[in-house]
């Protein structure tokens, strides 16, 4: 009886473990050098046999092995033969809002209302959650935790994902506002006998009108005497002082350049597009306009019957060769799973034409400079901050990206998920019955 209890406890132990929240590295407390990887700055160079030294939390020294290797220092790591990159960066995520799609409870993503820029997704932030903690294997470090749903959703904020709590996890909090544009055209409703087919939307103008009064509101609000308490308004204050960016997800063709009508009329020097399916139509404009784009997620199918097969596929590559900043979101059916194939995403890219370093820079320095955090992230560059991790080949491609080593802000961190304990379990239980037989 003693030993089925004691077998009991340790099973719930064990299960406990598997099940808590990764322990947060501590911060770094000795120089780190990495020598002689293939360093891929994530501008666009490489260094074949670098050395990388990091001191408490930033990079401190990049160059060449070759005529550098002797001023290495503190931890010495040995990486010859293989590969190092910043960490990758995952904008208009919804890690860490949602744990369970099926529990509600855990859904933290969309609040009820239609104009909600006093929305903060940071304080709903998890930092322990077990889907979040999946990303840091292939490379995935930071994210630009956004939310979703009504006509202005919030504002988002960008975080790295070894952390206690939000507050830890934030790097820049209260980045940008998230505004859906609406559809000019929709679906017949079916189930009201109506003809399925696609056709113009009534709402549209309508729309576009109530968005514009809101911003009108705003603005009348904030320039008057502000006696009575508008948190929306007030949180509107800094979109019109350009303290915050302006992330608008709209995909049409029409609505695009209605949009970029909207940011002239609005005078919103820092606009981003989300999602721009039809962005190739109107590149010229986009980049006339000085719009950043993020695309939709490259592995899915076409909108329409008559759309270029693999239109989501090309789009990345297709608008950085027009010479926009383009970086890559991920959102969509089962998008908090699917975020960690970031790097693949961009490895689509190089299928399609796009040089593999050039590549590399949607999901990094592209990235950063959209989002805003291109002072300290995005590149292995001298000053910024020690976000990196070494790689056993290429992190673009999927049967390569095998991760050795990681650190966010210095500190090394865990790469062990609940799969990979699983794993490691199931193979030393298999390794000592191998043993014993």
């Amino acid at each position: 009886m003693k030993l089925f209890n004691i077998t009991y406890i340790l099973a719930f132990i064990s299960v406990l473990g598997l099940n808590a929240q990764q322990m947060p590295a501590a911060k770094q407390s000795e120089a780190v050098s990495i020598l002689g990887a293939t360093a891929h700055i994530g501008n666009g160079e490489i260094i074949e046999n670098s050395l990388i030294i990091f001191e408490d939390g930033k990079i401190t020294k990049v160059a060449d092995a070759a005529v550098a290797a002797s001023q290495a220092k503190g931890e010495i790591i040995n990486a010859q033969g293989k590969h190092i990159y910043p960490g990758f960066i995952a904008p208009n995520a919804t890690l860490g809002l949602v744990e369970i799609d099926a529990v509600r409870a855990t859904d933290d993503e969309d609040e009820i209302g239609e104009m909600l820029p006093h929305i903060r997704s940071l304080i709903a932030y998890n930092a322990e959650s077990q889907v979040t903690e999946t990303m840091r294997p292939n490379g995935v470090l930071l994210g630009q935790i956004a939310p979703r749903g009504g006509f202005i959703s919030g504002t988002s904020s960008i975080v790295q994902f070894d952390a206690w709590n939000w507050e830890d996890a934030a790097v820049k909090t209260d980045d940008g506002l998230h505004i859906n544009w609406p559809n000019s055209v929709r679906r017949g409703r079916w189930w009201m006998g109506e003809d399925p087919g696609i056709k113009p939307s009534k709402e549209y103008q309508e729309n576009i009108i109530k968005l514009k009064s809101f911003f009108a509101e705003a603005k009348a609000y904030l320039a008057g005497d502000r006696k009575e308490s508008n948190l929306p308004y007030l949180a509107m204050e800094s979109v019109f002082n350009g303290d915050k960016k302006v992330y608008i997800h709209v995909n049409g063709e029409k609505e695009i350049l209605d949009v970029i009508q909207f940011k002239k009329d609005e005078k919103l020097d820092d606009l981003v597009i989300v999602g721009a399916y039809n962005a190739l139509k109107v590149a010229d404009e986009l980049k006339a306009n000085n719009i950043g784009v993020l695309t939709g997620r490259p592995h899915s199918l076409p909108n329409q019957d008559d759309d270029d097969y693999d239109l989501p596929y090309k789009l990345a590559a297709e608008l950085s060769k027009k010479g926009i900043l383009v970086g890559i979101e991920g959102s969509g059916s089962m998008e908090r799973m699917n975020s960690r194939n970031l790097p693949f995403y961009a490895g689509t890219a190089v299928a399609y034409g796009l040089d593999k370093e050039e590549a590399l820079k949607l999901i990094t320095s592209n990235t950063a400079k959209i989002l805003g955090i291109d002072e300290f992230a995005g590149t292995l560059e001298e000053g910024k901050d020690a976000t990196l991790f070494i790689s056993e080949g290429d992190a673009l491609d999927m049967r390569t990206n095998i991760l050795t080593d990681a650190f966010i802000q210095g500190r090394k961190i865990s790469l062990d998920t609940r799969q990979t304990k699983l794993w490691k379990r199931y193979m030393e239980k298999y390794e000592r019955q191998e043993a014993e037989e």
